[in-house]
Order: C-alpha cells, then sequence, then structure tokens
C-alpha cells in the first residue's frame, strides 16, 4: 500500500498496490503492520457500506466527540464520491481546513480519517457504494452546510436524509 499524505496532519490517501496476472488482481487494502508503522490507528469496531441510488446524494458530515472520536478508512467499491473531511482538532494548525478526495471503484483509493475530523460525502454517480472501516460506534453528526467549513460541494441541491439535514452547527 502506498500512503500520500494530504494537507491535514495525520489524513492520508491510501493507495493499493494490485499483483495483476492473468487471474485479474489481488491488493491488499488493510494491514495492521503498516498502519502501525506510521502510528495509524487500527482498531476496527464496525464495517459498513453505504448503497447511494441517484447522483448527487449527500452523507455527512459526520463527527464524533469524545469519548466516541473515530477512525475511518473510507474506499468507494461502486460508482464515484467526492469526499469530504474537516479538522475539528482543537489544538491543530489546520482547524476547519476541510481537504477532498475523489474516490471511485475504478481508481481503488482509500480515504483514512482521523479521529477529531467530520467526514461526508456526495455521489458522484448513480449507484454508488462506499464501505468504511470504523474504529467506534456511531454518533449523531454536523450539519453538511455548517457556515463555519464552508464546503464547496460539486453538485447543487443534494439528496440529503432528514437525519443527516437535522444535525446541529458546529460550535467551537
Amino acid at each position: 500500500m502506498k500512503f500520500h499524505p494530504l494537507e491535514l496532519d495525520g489524513a492520508f490517501i491510501i493507495e493499493p498496490e494490485p499483483v495483476v496476472d492473468e487471474r485479474g488482481m489481488f491488493a491488499r487494502n488493510f494491514c495492521v503492520r503498516e498502519f502501525a508503522a506510521r502510528g495509524l490507528d487500527s482498531r476496527i469496531a464496525q464495517c459498513n457500506t453505504s448503497y447511494n441510488r441517484r447522483r448527487g446524494t449527500l452523507r455527512g458530515m459526520h463527527y464524533q466527540v469524545a469519548p466516541f472520536e473515530e477512525t475511518k478508512l473510507v474506499q468507494c467499491i461502486g460508482g464515484a464520491i467526492y469526499d469530504v473531511i474537516v479538522d475539528l482538532r482543537p489544538d491543530s494548525a489546520t482547524r476547519l481546513q476541510w481537504v477532498a478526495a475523489d474516490l471511485s471503484a475504478g481508481n481503488r483509493r482509500m480515504l483514512y480519517v482521523p479521529a477529531g475530523f467530520a467526514h461526508g460525502f456526495q455521489t458522484l454517480t448513480d449507484d454508488a457504494e462506499v464501505f468504511y472501516q470504523i474504529s467506534a460506534y456511531y454518533s449523531p453528526g454536523l450539519r453538511w452546510n455548517d457556515d463555519a467549513f464552508a464546503i464547496r460541494w460539486p453538485l447543487a441541491d443534494p439528496i440529503i436524509s432528514d437525519k443527516d439535514r437535522s444535525y446541529s452547527d458546529f460550535v467551537p
């Protein structure tokens, strides 16, 4: 696996290194040793799949406060998504900054989301499917269009659940 650090400290794009032969392809998507060698959290409390029928579907921003903080490893396994993380760590030099990554079944890249970050995504295709490995159990999130983050989502008029729409604003 190749680990590419992002502008927000502790966040990475991870690329599997496929081995290709006449049968197809094999790649490792997770390895406790490789994560530990970089000081990354490798605990897994849940693995979840999100299937999204329509392009423009938005999920997030999901964020857990202490003691429910979580680390995520996110991979798009069908279609494509615009994946966004926001640094909400109180003592971070990049607090309230965000980055986005295009994840797709075609590029097989993953996003490592450290504890203390909010996470969400918007689907860029119909039939987008996302697989998450998560270090803690679910707790409610923050509003996807909170002015404190000023995220520029790629598609207007997102399809969003009432639950995600009802999340509160971030309070520093």
